[in-house]
């Protein structure tokens, strides 16, 4: 970036002195904490080198309901044996339960028309029965729930009822066929299942509950099996070995106790990929999980009470997590259940029209989806539209500029990254800021980021290196579950660096005071000894408009790394040399002749994983003739034969 851009958006003044954000700045100041500026670099470097003050009045601003205790942090030389409020109790629950009245508090939309939603008062109500049938069958403190479920109300309901009671929740979403939910589900030993009967996806109607007999025969920890309808009754009779949902909130009192457990009291259980290996299951704490996400609602996406929130996502993925927190700031959550291109390819933007949503989230990709298909939606009414949160991958400087000319000029777009490690994000959007075409607006408030070499040290700005956070920070997991040494935790994240969180992945600190990630470094490139950041070549390659989407891999050969582009075509069938000369022309010019595919190879589709990120790893593997472990970690697991197919045929040596 040889010189600073213009801005896209900035917050004008009356939004910025409305904003959550300059209220805290606001209280900080009144309490002599923090000298009050509209600058977010100075709050952000002010939180971190305060972090005891920082968290507490975290705590304080977003209303808590527990003990927080005297002390904020109990040290420890070693980085994730820092513990956050240890004298804290509190119950996670209670939090997200914020209200008891006759508002909306959750809405559920099918793609295939089915609609429900309830109510403040019947969520509490039907959270404390589920709760008390989880008493009434013995279930202890930290033993297990797992849900193989869609993203519906029954969902949510059964997540805090887990919660309540001081269990741990594990969630899969019903694309994972069931080796994919065996692997995971296996490790961790749950007494209950809980399941629908079916739910769809692109116009099918797809059953679960038939699956669930493998299941059950692959883990034997089970005891209960949990049944709910996806729509407002079974269409078929269950198996009577199964338990109806209804039922138990029927015949079920009302526990309206809230124990209070520990700040770091483990809260749910979420998983990486696996597609290098068994899914790693990563133990997140209840108190942990709450402030971080109450400080993420509150002073980056400037989420107010009554706000509609609606963040297109499954129970697979960390964002459903994510979301169901908003709860806590009195937000009206907005659960979409099936393809984002279904019944018509604009469906989600049409939902947020409809429902006058405040804050919508989606994958990156969608809204390049958007922008390829030409949608315009200047016409349609977003009034009520203030921000739009986009992650998944990097947000390409074309769609953030997409966005501002197709979809609304006067909204908040945050590209958001962090991940199923800190079930959060690292850096992401602030009211305070400009943004700037395709860059990340900042850090997060309270977390040490910064950006190394190879060798541990701070690079320059506007220069690429290692995403790392020096110091301790409440979203730490607490632990993986069935690593009592830490062995994997520790292999994770701390063997790059001495005592320094290494996140994988390969990132620029720009002019501006934002961010460009350009992939995770696990997958960078490496040719003649430059790293390059695969979403580097990504974003020449999606400006083209004949290819639909494409795959950046390093082929290890003669001492080197040669640069294999896959593509998928747009509504062309084949792919001619003058296209993949103009291909590597593009490259050439934009980026660097470093950046050059040695190969460009058309596909007939990407592997991804079941939230719809790129495999780039798998890929590698098996173009080099390595196993790959648990392709059921995929949504398309086929789609990796034609790379292994590559592999044994001549075309990648010529």
């Amino acid at each position: 970036m040889k010189n600073k851009q213009s801005s896209l958006w900035v917050a004008n003044e009356a939004l910025r002195k409305d904003s959550n954000l300059y209220n805290f700045c606001k209280v900080l100041n009144k309490k002599k904490l923090y000298k009050k500026k509209e600058n977010f670099n100075d709050l952000w470097k002010w939180s971190v080198r305060k972090p005891e003050v920082f968290w507490s009045e975290v705590w304080n601003f977003t209303k808590i309901k527990g003990i927080k205790g005297k002390k904020i942090i109990k040290k420890n030389k070693i980085f994730y044996k820092n513990n956050f409020f240890p004298d804290s109790k509190l119950n996670y629950a209670e939090n997200l339960l914020s209200k008891r009245n006759n508002e909306i508090a959750l809405n559920f939309f099918s793609e295939s028309g089915i609609k429900k939603n309830i109510k403040w008062n019947d969520l509490f109500k039907n959270v404390c029965k589920l709760s008390a049938y989880f008493k009434k069958i013995g279930l202890k403190e930290k033993e297990r729930v797992a849900a193989y479920v869609p993203n519906t109300i029954e969902a949510v309901i059964s997540f805090l009822a887990s919660s309540k009671n001081g269990l741990v929740w594990s969630s899969c979403s019903p694309d994972f066929g069931t080796d994919g939910v065996i692997d995971r589900f296996n490790q961790i030993k749950p007494k209950v299942l809980i399941t629908c009967d079916y739910y769809f996806y692109n116009g099918k109607k797809i059953n679960i509950i038939e699956k669930i007999p493998n299941i059950l025969k692959k883990i034997k920890s089970i005891r209960k099996i949990i049944v709910f309808p996806y729509s407002d009754k079974f269409t078929k009779k269950i198996n009577p070995k199964y338990i109806d949902f209804y039922s138990i909130i029927k015949s079920s009192p009302i526990d309206n106790t809230f124990k209070k457990f520990d700040f770091n009291h483990p809260l749910y259980i979420l998983y990486s990929s696996g597609t290098t290996g068994a899914p790693k299951c990563i133990t997140h704490g209840a108190g942990n999980v709450l402030i971080e996400h109450n400080k993420e609602f509150s002073l980056h996406c400037n989420i107010k009470n009554n706000f509609k929130v609606f963040y297109y996502t499954t129970t697979g993925w960390m964002m459903w997590n994510w979301l169901v927190g908003a709860l806590s700031s009195g937000s009206s959550l907005f659960l979409y259940d099936g393809s984002p291109t279904y019944p018509c390819k604009d469906s989600l933007i049409k939902f947020c029209s409809g429902e006058n949503i405040n804050l919508f989230g989606v994958s990156a990709k969608y809204i390049d989806f958007l922008k390829k298909e030409n949608f315009n939606f200047n016409k349609l009414k977003l009034p009520e539209l203030k921000i739009i949160a986009s992650t998944g991958s990097p947000l390409v400087k074309e769609c953030f500029e997409y966005v501002y000319k197709n979809i609304k000029k006067d909204v908040h777009l945050t590209s958001i990254s962090g991940g199923t490690d800190v079930v959060g994000c690292l850096v992401l959007g602030n009211i305070f800021s400009k943004v700037y075409a395709g860059e990340i607006q900042g850090e997060s408030l309270g977390i040490d980021v910064d950006i190394f070499d190879e060798n541990g040290k701070k690079v320059s700005k506007n220069k690429k290196g290692e995403l790392v956070i020096k110091k301790p920070f409440p979203t730490m997991p607490i632990k993986f579950w069935n690593d009592p040494k830490n062995k994997k935790y520790k292999n994770a994240y701390f063997t790059k660096y001495k005592n320094i969180w290494h996140h994988g992945d390969f990132i620029q600190k720009t002019k501006n005071g934002g961010f460009i990630i350009y992939g995770r470094s696990d997958a960078t490139l490496n040719p003649g000894g430059v790293r390059i950041g695969t979403a580097e070549i990504y974003r020449q390659v999606e400006k083209i408009n004949f290819i639909r989407e494409s795959l950046v891999v390093g082929q290890e050969r003669d001492g080197d790394v040669k640069i294999l582009l896959f593509v998928v075509m747009n509504n062309k069938n084949k792919l001619s040399d003058s296209d993949i000369n103009f291909i590597k022309k593009k490259i050439k010019k934009d980026c660097s002749p470093k950046h050059v595919p040695h190969k460009v190879i058309k596909i007939d589709e990407i592997p991804r994983t079941k939230s719809g990120k790129i495999v780039e790893l798998a890929v590698k593997k098996a173009i080099h003739g390595n196993k790959i472990e648990n392709l059921q970690a995929l949504a398309n697991p086929r789609s990796i034969n034609f790379f292994k197919k590559l592999y044994k045929s001549n075309l990648l040596n010529e």
